[in-house]
């Protein structure tokens, strides 16, 4: 059984979605949310393999709630734009359906996703579960150990990341790009703020004109993260 979320700002076309979701007997509707923010609260907590996502929403558009994901379950933009097209399949996206989607059109994706899904849960291997507490990064002609509760922040440098440790004053410096460690850090504990840095979530001191504190340091904030950045934020806060 696949669990589903549908997320459209229109209500008719939420209606839709549930009644072919409802038709499709491998799909399980677990939620429905009219933007993108409900969207990842839903995401936080409750266990998604795949989303129908609306494209143009009031606040951050589905192409934006995909990109800011850390680990995203698949997707399936559903939108009356074709525009969009090219840039949801570099986004690894599904299936691109297009408003008004006629069922059998959309039984052709879902059974899409569900050959991804099958396929997905055939390539676990049968082992004992790993230990994500720590992370190994190639550094100084060796393999080191870098314990996740221990990063405070990591800043990108074209082809190579600086990881900054609550207990070195030396970064671990290594070649990798900012996204492919990005994937490796656990979206509930850490947060890409801008297109150079990640901050763990933990370790935010204070927030003020656009910048985090960590403390020693301030990382600045940049507009494309802002939006989602905040939502956090208010997610957190006590008025």
């Amino acid at each position: 059984m696949i669990n589903c979320l549908i997320v459209d700002d229109e209500p008719l076309a939420l209606d839709l979605l549930e009644d072919n979701v409802s038709r499709v007997p491998f799909l399980n509707l677990k939620g429905r949310c009219q933007d993108a923010f409900q969207a990842q609260k839903s995401l936080t907590q409750e266990k998604i393999d795949l989303v129908f996502m609306d494209i143009q929403m009031p606040g951050l558009s589905g192409i934006e709630c995909l990109r800011v994901l850390h680990a995203a379950p698949m997707f399936i933009f559903v939108t009356a734009y074709d525009k969009y097209a090219l840039e949801g399949f570099n986004l690894n996206a599904v299936d691109y359906l297009l408003k008004p989607v006629s069922f059998e059109r959309f039984l052709k994706a879902t059974n899409k996703a569900l050959e991804l899904f099958t396929l997905r849960h055939q390539s676990i291997p049968s082992i004992p579960t790993a230990n994500h507490n720590f992370i190994f990064v190639n550094a100084d002609y060796s393999m080191q150990k870098i314990k996740l509760d221990e990063i405070i922040y990591v800043e990108g440098l074209k082809d190579y990341i600086k990881i900054y440790l609550s207990t070195s004053t030396r970064p671990v410096v290594t070649r990798m790009s900012l996204k492919t460690i990005e994937e490796k850090l656990s979206s509930g504990q850490f947060m890409r703020i801008h297109k150079s840095f990640i901050v763990a979530i933990d370790k935010i001191v204070s927030i003020r004109k656009g910048r985090v504190s960590l403390g020693s340091v301030d990382v600045p904030i940049s507009d494309h993260y802002k939006q989602n950045f905040q939502h956090l934020i208010e997610l957190n806060s006590i008025s």
